[in-house]
Formats: C-alpha cells, sequence, structure tokens
C-alpha cells in the first residue's frame, strides 16, 4: 500500500501502537463477562474502566477528541479527558471501548473495541453527535461525494470499480430513517447488505475485497464516524461526512469546538489531517472482521485484533493473544 505524502512517522511507531493494541485487547477481554446479560451499562463501565486504566500507562500525552457515551448517558472515556503518563508523543485519540454494546448485551455478533490514534491536533474534535457517512475502499477513492445522491455516487463508484451499477453492493444500518436509501439501491438494481450496528465494520469492509462490500452509506454517531475515517485513510480509502445537529445546543457546542460550519460537507481531509495515525480494533462477539474473546480449558483468554497503521509504516495485520 502506497503512503500519501512521504512523512516522518511520530505517532505510528511499534511501541505506541502495541501499547494501544494492548489497551484495546484488555477492554474487549473486560467486557467478556457480560456478554449475553443484558446490563449494557455495566458491560461498557468494564471495559471503559480498564481500557482508562492502561492508557494511563502509556508513554504519551493524549486528548479524547471524540469519545462515545454523552448521547446515552453511558459510561464514557469523555471529550478533552487527558491520558497518559505525560511523557512522549501527543496525540488525539477517538475511541469506543465497546461499539456494539447492545449486541454484546444480547450476546449477538459484531461487538468490538475500536480506537483511533493521530498526531495532536489532526483529528476531528466533535460532539458525540450524528453523523451522516459515505465511505468507500482505495479502487473508488476520490469518485464520492456526499452532496451528490446516492444512485450518482453508485455510478461514479461504478465506474470507478469497472463495474455495473447492478453488480454493487451497498452496506446499510438497517433503520427506519435509511428507507429512501435502501429502495434507491433496489431501483438502481444494486444489492443492500443490512446490518443492526457498528458501522466501524462496514466501513472498513469497503476496502478488504474479501468483503464484498462496494460502499457503505447512512446515519450513524460521529465517534464512529471519525473512527472509521482513520482506519480508511491508512488503508487508502475514502471517507466523507456531514455532521447533523439535532438542536440548537448541539449547533453552539459544535461551534464552541472550533467547527465554524457544523453542516458543512467534511472530506477524509478535513477529518484525519495526517497519514500519521493508527487503528486497532480487538473482537468481543464473533463478528465480520474479528473473532470473539474465547477462554480456552487452561482458562487462558484469547482474544483476536486488528492493527492498521498508516505514516511511514502502513500495513494492516490480524493479532492473536492468549494472557
Amino acid at each position: 500500500m502506497l503512503l500519501k505524502n512521504n512523512v516522518d512517522s511520530y505517532v505510528c511507531s511499534q511501541s505506541l501502537v502495541m501499547d494501544f493494541l494492548t489497551a484495546a485487547q484488555l477492554a474487549a477481554a473486560a467486557a467478556y463477562p457480560w456478554i449475553g446479560r443484558g446490563n449494557k451499562n455495566e458491560a461498557d463501565g468494564a471495559g471503559t474502566s480498564s481500557m482508562r486504566i492502561q492508557m494511563n500507562k502509556i508513554d504519551m500525552s493524549g486528548v479524547i477528541v471524540i469519545g462515545e457515551g454523552e448521547m446515552d448517558e453511558a459510561p464514557m472515556l469523555y471529550i478533552n479527558e487527558k491520558l497518559g503518563t505525560g511523557n512522549g508523543p501527543e496525540v488525539d485519540i477517538a475511541v469506543d471501548p465497546i461499539e456494539g454494546t447492545t449486541l454484546m448485551a444480547k450476546g449477538q455478533d459484531n461487538s468490538l473495541t475500536v480506537i483511533a490514534i493521530a498526531k495532536k491536533g489532526c483529528l476531528l474534535h466533535a460532539p458525540d453527535m450524528y453523523m451522516q457517512k459515505l465511505a468507500v475502499g482505495p479502487k473508488a477513492k476520490g469518485c464520492i461525494d456526499i452532496n451528490l445522491s446516492l444512485t450518482e455516487n453508485m455510478k461514479n463508484v461504478a465506474k470507478a470499480l469497472e463495474k455495473n451499477v447492478e453488480d454493487l453492493t451497498v452496506m446499510i444500518q438497517d433503520r427506519p430513517r435509511h428507507e429512501d436509501l435502501i429502495n434507491e439501491v433496489f431501483a438502481a438494481g444494486a444489492r443492500v447488505r443490512l446490518f443492526s450496528d457498528v458501522d466501524i465494520t462496514g466501513a472498513i469492509a469497503t476496502a478488504l475485497d474479501e468483503m464484498e462490500v462496494d460502499i457503505l452509506i447512512g446515519t450513524g454517531g460521529a465517534p464512529e464516524g471519525v473512527i472509521s475515517a482513520v482506519a480508511l485513510n491508512c488503508l487508502g480509502g475514502d471517507f466523507q461526512a456531514k455532521l447533523l445537529p439535532q438542536s440548537d445546543e448541539e449547533y453552539k457546542r459544535c461551534i464552541k469546538m472550533g467547527i465554524p460550519d457544523p453542516e458543512k460537507a467534511l472530506t477524509m481531509d478535513d477529518i484525519v489531517q495526517t497519514d500519521d495515525c493508527f487503528f486497532v480494533a480487538t473482537g468481543i462477539t464473533d463478528g465480520m472482521l474479528l473473532k470473539g474473546v474465547q477462554k480456552n480449558e487452561n482458562g487462558k483468554t484469547l482474544t483476536h485484533s486488528l492493527v492498521i497503521v498508516g505514516g511511514n509504516n502502513k500495513s494492516s495485520q490480524y493479532v492473536n493473544a492468549s494472557f
């Protein structure tokens, strides 16, 4: 995979990547006892507490620039929270200790722990709110425009992928708010792949040929959008978005946090302003990308993770670990 720019990797050092991988693994392991127990807040609290403790051991000056939890008042790593020892690189962090808490609480697939890290000042700093999203893989990079209709984007992506529109697969969250998008895909003769939660998985899937997903579109949480953008940036894909303030209060908060036009279309470069970034995820329950946490017969915890690195060390790999 080629770099967009030849940059010095300040954040993407092996030691820092491994430190955050450990934080994701331990958070997933902490959530494991709560799988299928119907209490998502207790699970979120366990994952969050574990992640906070581990991140505070990392040699860095880290700040949460966008996090999960404010919309549903769940336990969270809160926006502007400072983490780390205070030594080492200054970094922005976007995080969700348990992405898919409802899935995990019901014992369903596709819940995971996710973290995105970039050089300080390079990730979108925004409230935990709704965001309209459009994602594609590397072959369709530069061919999407969130201001155009889905049909127009499908035509442009199909051309870039050297496919017919009818051969496209569009991933959309199964929600009433997306009924028009789903019908638009059907009208174009293309395929819809619905999912219940965790759009980060769908966004990343657009960049992985074996997943057979060409486009992800829909409205979901802004933290997941920023995290998805980091992963796709490292993979060479493309991501565009619009914040969707639901009230005057949310609109004003965006402005207070440095977003002068909260409803502006955001390109990848608006959301992730560097190639010096990386993404880590660890499965909690089995899913499209990752296997869930398991306990073997010796009582050891087994985890399955995905690490996607940008900068001069651009790479992606799956990591199995036991402890």
